[in-house]
């Protein structure tokens, strides 16, 4: 069902970091349909080597994302001035990491996605941006 949503036809520009292949082209799906432009890479290594970072509204990236831990990729966004919101998907989420994310202000929406949690958390997030 689409959402006809504040995000719909909004132009706004998602990356997607998994690597799950399953879990990027479902999410790349769904939040196309849902009328956003989306960026995927399968690692935080491919993401950091592509040339255009600067143009993107959010970022989801999976907390099982191989070679480096989710936190440490969107720490490495943050010290190369790329300050678009991101969220952190992952399946339950220890206290420890519940904590670090927080400190990191980076919210944590858990797997499996479940109704419109991730576009509404999207949502919320490049809102509080303006």
């Amino acid at each position: 069902m689409k959402n006809q949503g504040a995000l719909s036809g909004s132009g706004l520009v998602v990356i997607v970091i998994s690597d799950d292949l399953a879990v990027r082209n479902s999410l790349k799906f769904w939040l196309e349909v849902e009328g956003l432009a989306v960026r995927s890479y399968v690692s935080g290594a491919d993401l950091l080597s592509a040339g255009d970072l600067a143009r993107c509204d959010c970022y989801v990236v999976d907390q099982k994302t191989s070679a480096t831990s989710a936190l440490n990729l969107i720490a490495q966004l943050r010290d190369r001035h790329l300050t678009a919101p991101a969220i952190l998907i992952t399946s339950h989420p220890s206290l420890s990491l519940r904590q670090q994310a927080e400190k990191a202000e980076v919210p944590i929406v858990e797997k499996p996605l479940v109704g419109n949690a991730l576009l509404d958390k999207i949502r919320d997030v490049v809102g509080a941006r303006g």
